[in-house]
């Protein structure tokens, strides 16, 4: 099968846009997924018009739209399981802003809820407090998310990033508590690092929600010969059952520039699936 391979935009940094689609393609990958955080502090407020021109842009650039991630990096002040009820109710606002934002960039988006600092607990509740408001917020927007075609993922993360959604286990649980077709979960081989069995195990038992896999080396660099991650087993489990989704690559060192990541990464990705059975 060819899977389909798309980069995170926030690497490019600087970069115009269009000159980022533009580089990412020339590397190999067809599709872009977009930190709000890179269109402006609040995305919410881009306008009509500037959504149609990023439309525009990725479509004359011949990539693809994916989605959303590092979703609640701005505006300052939002916290989605806080105690305090108004900030809780304006952060989920915001989350339903950001699925109208998924969904006019591009059909059949996907929403990457990570954002570990906005949903650990606070404000002196539990952990597990905070995961009832993170579960029972999720639901509040899954309706608007189902009926604009956009999907929200929520990811599991690692101890040291957040006490709230550590597991795949956990987040398949939520997903089925939810029952909603636009509530699934996500797999990122460098948040995965708390997992306790091998990954492909885990994308193999838990297949029927996840929606949207990130790749990255376990220290957060981009995937290259030497990385020192072993990516094969999980990309065999996602071939062998057919999976539609995207493999996009999310990476947190962007030291080598963002030439070397894309182009390095797609080459290797590729040869990587290119030995499978």
């Amino acid at each position: 099968m060819a899977f389909r391979l798309a980069v995170c935009n926030e690497l490019f940094e600087k970069l115009d846009f269009a000159e980022s689609c533009r580089l990412a393609r020339r590397a190999g990958w067809s599709g872009i997924e977009i930190a709000p955080f890179t269109l402006a502090e609040n995305a919410t407020t881009v306008s009509a018009q500037r959504r149609r021109e990023l439309r525009d842009i990725m479509a004359g650039e011949g990539v693809e739209f994916v989605g959303l991630h590092w979703l609640m990096v701005g505006p300052a002040g939002l916290h989605v399981t806080t105690p305090d009820a108004g900030v809780r109710r304006r952060s989920w606002e915001y989350v339903a802003g950001l699925v109208d934002l998924c969904a006019d960039l591009g059909p059949d988006g996907v929403m990457v809820f990570g954002s570990p600092k906005q949903r650990s607990s606070t404000g002196g509740i539990s952990a597990a407090e905070a995961t009832r408001h993170f579960v029972d917020g999720i639901a509040s927007v899954a309706p608007r998310a189902a009926g604009r075609g956009v999907t929200i993922c929520i990811e599991p993360l690692s101890r040291a990033q957040t006490d709230v959604l550590l597991s795949l286990e956990e987040a398949a649980s939520m997903v089925n508590e939810i029952n909603s077709p636009a509530v699934r979960t996500m797999y990122d081989s460098h948040n995965a690092v708390d997992e306790t069995e091998p990954h492909a195990t885990l994308v193999d038992r838990y297949f029927g929600v996840i929606r949207h896999v990130h790749v990255n080396e376990m220290d957060g660099s981009h995937p290259r010969p030497g990385g020192g991650h072993n990516f094969r087993p999980v990309l065999q489990v996602l071939q062998d059952g057919g999976y539609t989704g995207w493999v996009s690559m999310e990476v947190f060192d962007f030291a080598p520039g963002a030439q070397q990541i894309v182009t390095e990464s797609a080459a290797y990705l590729r040869q990587e699936i290119s030995r499978l059975r």
